[in-house]
């Protein structure tokens, strides 16, 4: 299982962009793909780093949204370049059209991120999900999941929990069933593995 964000990091059980989506609420329909670093020569084009894992996201798109725009912006053209992308928008046709975009971040609508595999999540769909565990008597609330730690391996959620943080590993053998339509993450966990990260 894992969890895809700014980098989509690998787990054993399978991130927009996004994405920890950078500046976007869990409740904004965007996600980010990219930030403006600076203009790129002198026909209003403008270079950016890449933030997420689908760098195919820019093939053929003819629009994004920019940070403190409301409307989309068209795009022009976008090409890969050494591990970033190069961005022209519509009526950005001199350096001074581009500087205005610098630092700004480029999104696009939350429901054309990439499909993912099954057992893949993006991280900001895990946020904010209830993790609760079965017992006999019924389910009982753990917590809720604040962000999700990346570890080059298995990636961690953050819960908080009424006693503390928790650490809990996005492992199926834990993770038992994960649904970000509602909001909810059922954990078998082992002994110990609950007890708050003071």
């Amino acid at each position: 299982m894992s969890a895809q964000g700014r980098r989509p990091a690998r787990g054993r059980l399978q991130p927009e962009p996004e994405v920890r989506a950078l500046g976007a609420a869990l409740d904004d329909p965007r996600v980010v793909i990219a930030r403006i670093a600076r203009p790129w020569g002198r026909k209003g084009e403008v270079v950016a780093e890449i933030l997420t894992d689908f760098p195919q996201l820019f093939q053929s798109r003819r629009r994004v949204f920019v940070e403190g725009v409301a409307e989309p912006v068209a795009v022009e053209h976008a090409r890969l370049h050494q591990g970033r992308v190069v961005l022209k928008f519509g009526g950005s046709d001199s350096i001074g059209d581009a500087e205005r975009w610098r630092g700004r971040h480029v999104l696009i609508p939350r429901e054309e991120r990439m499909a993912l595999p099954a057992h893949s999540y993006y991280w900001p769909d895990l946020c904010g999900c209830r993790v609760v565990r079965r017992t006999a008597r019924g389910e009982h609330i753990v917590g809720t999941v604040e962000a999700v730690e990346p570890t080059g391996g298995v990636d961690l959620l953050r819960v908080a929990t009424p006693s503390g943080e928790a650490l809990i590993p996005l492992a199926q053998e834990i993770c038992t069933h994960v649904d970000t339509q509602a909001k909810k993450i059922v954990i078998e966990p082992p002994e110990g593995l609950l007890e708050p990260n003071l």
